[in-house]
């Protein structure tokens, strides 16, 4: 994250050292021709307090991105008052934050994400739960910089039909011993569920599901409805995606032995297996 040169303040403080006045520096380091002495003063000042941002943004930036892990996730960048600036997902978190705060990024990042000064993030297992995560983060904290935007809508995605009914999907979890059960609705409505491959979570978890299903869910207004994210990735990069419909089940334990059987399986996340 270096740069080519001195840095502008440094060749203004070097200049004004040399004895040349406001009028002068603008000239000569800025390149600003005729400005009358208080404008002149005005651009001055400003130049070195953009510098000493840019200095403050480039430290932060190193410091972030020395502590990020290599790995998927959601990440989220706040001011030094703790106000969140920025949500977003990548493959590999320090090489996307490494991207943000690379040098040749700084004349046209925008002022808000000029004040990022602390990072978290969040591993996450699949791309689905990604997609999810920084969906909900963003409705939840309404960064400065992200476009805010209303809810995933069924009818502005190109999705099928067939796709948009209630569902289970089965996609990898960041612990390797387990899987995240992903239940969405066509009214937009879901829940994330990460369960042991073993089993031994699933007779809480099923219950969990069948009442997500069949059960009087109570009003939850705030919640974003994200469904409509989860089927347009099934139509897309999720098409092998392992999924279950809770209606052909039946009941719940049938339910629970069929999401048994599956995450028994060593196929599983390797191929689309079949429900029981």
């Amino acid at each position: 994250m270096g740069s080519s040169g001195p840095l502008l303040r440094d060749k203004l403080l070097a200049r004004r050292r040399d004895g040349l006045d406001d009028r002068q520096l603008v000239e000569e380091v800025l390149g600003i021709r005729g400005a009358p002495p208080e404008l002149a003063r005005k651009l001055v000042a400003q130049a070195l307090v953009v510098e000493d941002r840019r200095d403050a943004w480039r430290r932060a930036g190193e410091r972030i991105c020395a502590e990020a892990p290599s790995t998927p996730g959601v990440y989220i960048l706040k001011d030094e008052a703790g106000r969140v600036v920025y949500v977003g997902k990548a493959i590999n978190i320090r090489r996307r934050l490494r991207a943000h705060f690379s040098g040749r990024r700084w004349r046209a990042t925008k002022a808000e994400f000029a004040r990022a000064s602390t990072a978290e993030w969040m591993a996450v297992g699949s791309e689905l739960e990604a997609l999810l995560r920084e969906a909900q983060l963003i409705a939840e904290l309404q960064p400065t910089v992200n476009v805010q935007t209303a809810a995933p809508a069924l009818d502005t995605r190109a999705i099928p039909g067939a796709l948009v009914k209630d569902v289970i999907l089965i996609v990898p979890s960041v612990e390797e011993d387990s899987a995240e059960l992903v239940a969405v609705r066509p009214s937009g409505a879901w829940m994330m569920q990460r369960t042991r491959r073993n089993g031994v979570d699933l007779p809480v978890h099923t219950k969990r599901l069948w009442k997500f299903f069949f059960g009087v869910l109570p009003p939850r207004s705030a919640a974003p409805a994200l469904a409509p994210i989860a089927y347009s990735w099934l139509a897309g990069r999720g098409q092998a995606t392992t999924r279950v419909d809770p209606h052909a089940a039946g009941r719940e334990p049938v339910l629970r032995g069929q999401l048994a059987a599956l995450l028994r399986d060593e196929r599983l996340f390797h191929e689309r297996l079949e429900q029981c």
